[in-house]
């Protein structure tokens, strides 16, 4: 019998709630957060009802501005923008890394935002609040010669970022954009995240740095944090439809831009024997329920290879561990190690379950489906937003399991018996961030690598964005723009001599820096 388990003491949303509070009260007001415009926390914006995906309970929902009031935040970000960039940058390395001390000192109130926000098992959350700290550190340690004979740019920077990685990807550009001299906006992701980055931000601007936090609809903020000619470099990560119409917006103005979207990132197995290094890292792919930029979805296999590969996999998947990210057997018990919890919400579990019934229905042949009773939950809760993992043999080409990221916990197989066969499936999306290749034959990967149509390809292993110095972009229509990592970040948001080419993904025109 399976035991009875609790919510672990002090974790509830109410008590982070309290600590929010009583951390940075200027940005925290009674049950709502407050948009941060023109250097101060204003009470402006119409606030939606939100709830966690962790068991659908009551939590904060973003202050959503309207268009006009948008503009104002742009034009006043731009004030600030033209006192910031004339800050010594000794000072501006001082302010960055007292935000860092500030940010380490509310760590774990940080990562229990992420959980109740966004559904990040405790171990992920904290992960991702300190892949933003030590990230933004090593720019401060070492930021002197990436901006030699380089400025900031003439406008501030605005950022547009999905959901899943509020601290390590949205913070962390918000801090390195702020220390190469330019001011800051950011967009609350709709979907979640919005007290997470309130206490960031609040705790940023102590320090004077330059930053703004609104929130509202992409639809009616875009205009301002797309168009304005305020703005001096747009930066999006995201899904395909939105990135598509800013990539249109900014070319037409032919504005700096960095435009992270979405990719079918698949795995290629052919003439591959080491099936047990692949049964031990299949459970990690798993990780935030593969509601990552770099997650692996598809799995491209030899046919003469399947049975080889599914006695590695299946015993694998069927390890993967989910449930309440907060839940705990005994009161003194540590949080569960789990792979993850919920989808970010019970609409998107829903629309992930009805791809799966769907692609069934025509044809596709389920291997494994997970079940909740698996899971481990507390009595009576709500798990509308959880989808245990699927794996399906063949989606049918009508699908959107066929040629889309489900940014989910659902895998799909697709058989193939030539090498020509292998490289459509793995490139069956125009394009990706990565891409792995698990092959015993070294002068295989060396041949075929080169022909898949991801930014990162791994040899048996899996490629990830990556810190620090490391290059991180997109082929095809996963990317738009510069590309980011290490020098090139800073590069993407500063000026450097006339007529420099900037590394990236854009058109067959180079814009200047």
């Amino acid at each position: 019998m399976a035991p009875t388990l609790t919510l672990k003491p002090g974790t509830a949303w109410t008590d982070a709630w309290q600590r929010c509070l009583a951390a940075a009260p200027e940005a925290f007001r009674d049950e709502r957060v407050l948009n941060l415009w023109d250097g101060r926390w204003q009470a402006d914006g119409r606030t939606l009802p939100a709830t966690s995906p962790v068991d659908l309970g009551p939590i904060a929902g973003p202050p959503r501005l309207d268009a006009a009031t948008a503009h104002q935040a742009v034009r006043a970000s731009l004030d600030q923008h033209r006192a910031w960039r004339h800050v010594p940058l000794p000072e501006r390395r001082a302010r960055v890394a007292a935000v860092l001390d500030a940010l380490t000192e509310h760590r774990e109130l940080l990562a229990l935002l992420l959980v109740w926000e966004i559904g990040k098992p405790w171990r992920l959350a904290q992960a991702d609040v300190d892949r933003a700290i030590d990230g933004v550190r090593w720019y401060v340690d070492g930021i002197e010669p990436m901006l030699e004979g380089r400025s900031a740019l003439d406008g501030p920077v605005s950022n547009i970022a999905s959901w899943n990685y509020p601290m390590s990807v949205l913070v962390h550009a918000m801090l390195v954009q702020a220390l190469a001299g330019n001011a800051v906006i950011a967009k609350t992701p709709t979907d979640g995240g919005a007290a997470c980055l309130t206490l960031a931000c609040a705790l940023a601007t102590r320090e004077g740095l330059p930053v703004t936090l609104v929130s509202g609809s992409g639809g009616e903020l875009s205009e301002a944090l797309v168009r304005s000619p305020e703005i001096g470099c747009v930066s999006f990560v995201g899904g395909r439809d939105t990135g598509a119409r800013i990539a249109t917006a900014v070319a037409d103005l032919g504005k700096r831009h960095i435009l992270e979207q979405e990719g079918l990132n698949t795995w290629g197995i052919w003439n591959f024997t080491d099936w047990s290094a692949l049964s031990a890292v299949v459970p990690k792919l798993f990780d935030y329920g593969k509601q990552r930029c770099t997650a692996y979805p598809r799995f491209v296999v030899q046919r003469e290879a399947f049975a080889d590969f599914l006695a590695a996999y299946l015993p694998a998947v069927r390890s993967v561990h989910t449930g309440h990210p907060l839940a705990v057997e005994h009161p003194d018990d540590p949080l569960p190690a789990l792979d993850f919890g919920p989808l970010i919400n019970a609409a998107k579990a829903k629309e992930l379950a009805d791809h799966v019934a769907e692609a069934t229905d025509r044809g596709a042949i389920p291997l494994h489906r997970g079940s909740l009773n698996d899971g481990r939950f507390l009595p009576g809760q709500d798990t509308s937003a959880y989808l245990p993992p699927v794996a399906l043999l063949n989606p049918p080409p009508s699908s959107p399991l066929h040629h889309a990221e489900p940014f989910g916990p659902v895998d799909t197989i697709v058989l193939v018996d030539t090498e020509a066969e292998l490289l459509a499936a793995m490139n069956a999306s125009n394009g990706a961030l990565v891409a792995t290749l698990s092959t015993d034959d070294p002068a295989a990967f060396a041949r075929l690598a080169p022909q898949i149509r991801a930014f990162k390809t791994g040899h048996n292993k899996p490629r990830s964005r990556g810190d620090r110095d490391e290059l991180f972009g997109g082929f095809g229509a996963s990317w738009r723009g510069a590309f980011v990592g290490g020098e090139l970040l800073v590069r993407a948001v500063t000026e450097g001599p006339a007529g420099e080419r900037l590394p990236g993904n854009f058109p067959e025109y180079q814009l200047n820096a």
